[in-house]
């Protein structure tokens, strides 16, 4: 995989979780239906399943996945929320994104 197909993994994988957990989130705390539930079911299996296609160690794609699940839920904060990050959000958020590249690619280029 190249790192293009890599990010955009990430990127699908961050976002089944979140919408797994955003659903029942508005069934519990919005009273919407429950219904919302079976999307979400299905958004976490989703999640699960797109985590087994990551082509490494376990330990190592949830370390870095960390950092962009923590892109995404920042994005989805501003998108969905509806809600300007701070620059706090921003600068931990950077940190977060160089500890996730420093994951990613320090092996290949430093060796392990």
């Amino acid at each position: 995989m190249n790192i293009i197909q890599i990010g955009t993994l990430f990127v699908f994988t961050a976002i089944a979780e979140i919408v797994g957990c955003y659903l029942p989130y508005l069934w519990l705390r919005e009273n919407g239906s429950i219904w919302l539930l079976l999307p979400a079911l299905l958004s976490l299996f989703v999640f699960v399943w797109l985590l087994s296609l990551h082509p490494t160690e376990s330990g190592r794609v949830y370390a870095a996945y960390g950092g962009i699940y923590v892109t995404v839920a920042i994005a989805w904060l501003w998108l969905i929320d509806d809600v300007q990050p701070s620059r706090w959000d921003l600068l931990g958020l950077f940190f977060m994104l160089c500890g996730t590249f420093i994951i990613i690619f320090g092996s290949r280029l430093i060796g392990r």
